[in-house]
């Protein structure tokens, strides 16, 4: 009680402890929320493992709204026809998007984890995948777990994010899914897309056009040939002629 007192020390450092321990409390419970996250695991996190499970978590940190939906972004190297559903929550639906998929239905209670678990035909041959997710709360809230690590800073909002072991010896990458060989052929190609001639359109065969040509040809030249001798003919018997009355006309004289 005194300042001289042997036990002002200790009442001292008790007093710190708990005022910490108070501090410590007061602001894990202000940045709560923060610590909220989305995760993946795998039940075989290895490169190139085929038919592996997905399981996803995405915590709640709303206060007053449920999920309403999850939007995935897939790594690359993992089709969205490569991925289907195992497990979700109770009327949610799954869909395919064009780089990845979505899974959604009626809202869950608020505070409520949303859990729910994918198949990938094969994983792809990487060290670590990340599959930025987007969350939809039933009050319009969305929460971007997007941000992937680098610069040496700790992303705020990262996405998930799977490490994978080395393939295992002799794995290859499979070919595509039948799904994403549909896709593949419903899209016309450049070469499919011009029409090919019609063969009923051609009624005249090339040799015959050919010939026909040739015989233009042909006939233009024979024109020539004639007009030019007829021609040579009139000045040879014009010739003649004028030799002859001048012979006569020399007689005469």
């Amino acid at each position: 009680m005194f300042p001289g007192s042997p036990y002002a020390p200790v009442r001292t450092a008790r007093r710190a402890g708990v005022v910490g321990v108070l501090t410590l409390t007061a602001a894990l419970a202000l940045a709560g929320p923060a610590f909220a996250h989305a995760e993946v695991e795998a039940d075989t996190a290895q490169a190139l493992a085929e038919n592996v499970t997905l399981s996803f978590v995405s915590e709640a940190e709303s206060a007053e709204a449920g999920f309403t939906e999850m939007r995935v972004v897939l790594p690359e190297g993992i089709a969205p026809g490569d991925v289907t559903l195992v497990e979700a929550p109770k009327g949610w639906k799954f869909r395919a998007t064009s780089d990845g998929y979505t899974l959604g239905g009626p809202k869950l209670a608020v505070g409520t984890d949303a859990e729910y678990k994918v198949r990938v035909r094969q994983l792809p041959d990487a060290k670590e995948i990340a599959f930025k997710t987007v969350e939809t709360y039933s009050d319009g809230e969305v929460s971007r777990w997007i941000e992937l690590p680098g610069g040496g800073a700790e992303p705020e909002q990262p996405a998930p994010v799977l490490k994978l072991k080395a393939a295992a010896p002799g794995a290859t990458p499979v070919s595509p899914g039948p799904a994403a060989s549909e896709s593949a052929a419903a899209t016309p190609s450049a070469t499919a897309s011009t029409p090919a001639a019609d063969p009923s359109e051609e009624t005249t065969p090339v040799a015959d056009n050919e010939e026909k040509a040739k015989g233009k040809d042909g006939g233009g030249s024979t024109g020539l040939l004639a007009g030019g001798a007829i021609a040579a003919l009139a000045v040879v018997g014009g010739g003649a002629w004028w030799l002859v009355r001048r012979r006569s006309a020399t007689t005469e004289d």
